[in-house]
């Protein structure tokens, strides 16, 4: 069963969702029931594939092992800096096992559907108690956040303390119907970006797409040129990668919010985007944020207090361009999300170095006609990079050299 993709999935939904409704409404906490409502969802999730199973329970136990050997350690006081790294590898080395079996193409071992999202909620509790953010954590509280299916396949990527402030909350009946309203109106327009404009855009611009049920044109039948089909699918594909991860973000905080979870935004207008950071400020915000927080502030505070560089402008640099060179290598260890992680830290750490350096930029960002340029060359410039990600700007540099 797909989560958000099948009628399987939402006829599930609709009946685990009634007895959360009942609790919100009435004002009692959702959590116990949500508890037994993720491990049906899951095994709805898994049920066609034992193989899946078994590595979604494995990276479970290690998580938990990990999670809970820092909890002692620092709790203990002895604050093992070895118990931390064998941690923090036992809950990361899963998800690179999978990247990397599926990068040479051998079966995804240890992969299953929602191994990234698991693996950035471990990481991050891992991290935290390190930090001391976390001091007490009990099991239940962290299973559930761990394994909560609603955004396990494909975020928002929540944060354990935010998480569990309103899991463990019980709303006044008002608020929860208020909130439970928002996520049924979410529900319903991530499902139209979705499954009905999404599918229509990716049938259009896609020339394999089986447009028959949807009695669609395809990009094809208009006989456009090549260089301008090629930019006509590019623009496609953006509005299509839009549609389609908006739509899912927006039924999973949906869900969300039916058992009483405000999981946090994801996408907020980004293109309306002025320059590349505020790109990243307003497209997967939550993994930018997350990338922000446990990768580029930390790599960064290591530099600088090694005195790597002597200026914090080619500090800064440097860490825009391992953070979203990561970030490229979460998505898919193959040349194409490579290559696209490594376009944007190169164009981040560009727009850095730019704003801060740039007399030009001083004087005239305020300005009506710097703005409306600043955003056409930011769009093409993010088109450009989704070419990248989907791999048609690899296709349309071979077609340039072999004809």
């Amino acid at each position: 069963m797909g989560f958000y993709t099948s009628a399987s999935f939402f006829i599930a939904l609709a009946i685990v969702a009634v007895p959360a409704v009942a609790l919100g409404a009435s004002g009692r906490r959702i959590k116990p029931w949500g508890m037994v409502a993720s491990v049906a969802m899951l095994a709805f999730l898994f049920a066609d594939s034992r193989r899946a199973l078994v590595a979604f329970l494995l990276f479970v136990a290690l998580a938990t092992a990990s999670a809970y050997a820092m909890l002692s350690s620092w709790k203990s006081g002895r604050r093992s800096m070895a118990v931390y790294r064998i941690s923090l590898a036992a809950t990361l080395v899963p998800l690179v096992v999978y990247k990397v079996s599926a990068a040479v193409d051998a079966p995804g071992f240890l992969g299953f559907i929602g191994i990234s999202y698991l693996t950035f909620r471990a990481v991050q509790v891992v991290v935290e108690i390190r930090d001391g953010l976390i001091e007490d954590l009990p099991l239940a509280d962290y299973l559930y956040f761990l394994t909560f299916f609603a955004t396990i396949t494909s975020g928002p990527i929540d944060r354990s303390r935010r998480f569990l402030e309103d899991a463990n909350t019980a709303l006044a009946p008002a608020a929860y119907r208020d909130l439970a309203t928002r996520g049924v109106l979410m529900l319903l327009a991530g499902a139209v970006m979705q499954l009905a404009l999404a599918t229509m855009v990716h049938g259009f611009t896609d020339p394999w797409a089986v447009n028959g049920a949807l009695a669609m044109p395809n990009i094809l039948a208009l006989g456009l040129p090549w260089g301008v089909g090629s930019l006509v699918r590019a623009y496609g594909y953006a509005v299509y990668l839009y549609l389609d991860f908006a739509g899912y973000s927006l039924m999973a905080a949906g869900a969300c919010y039916l058992f009483g979870i405000q999981c946090p935004t994801n996408f907020n207008a980004p293109w309306r985007a002025l320059d590349l950071k505020d790109f990243w400020n307003r497209w997967h915000i939550t993994l930018s944020t997350w990338l922000r927080d446990f990768v580029f502030m930390r790599f960064v505070r290591g530099l600088t207090r090694r005195h790597v560089f002597k200026k914090r402008l080619t500090t800064a640099c440097c860490g825009y361009v391992v953070n979203m060179f990561l970030m490229g290598m979460w998505h898919g260890l193959t040349p194409d999300y490579l290559l696209y992680g490594l376009y944007h830290g190169v164009l981040l750490a560009a727009t850095e170095a730019y704003q801060k350096r740039c007399p030009f930029y001083k004087r005239n960002k305020g300005k009506r006609w710097y703005k409306v340029l600043s955003w056409f060359v930011t769009m093409n410039l993010v088109i450009i990079g989704f070419s990248l990600f989907s791999g048609q700007a690899g296709e349309a540099v071979r077609r340039m050299i072999y004809g």
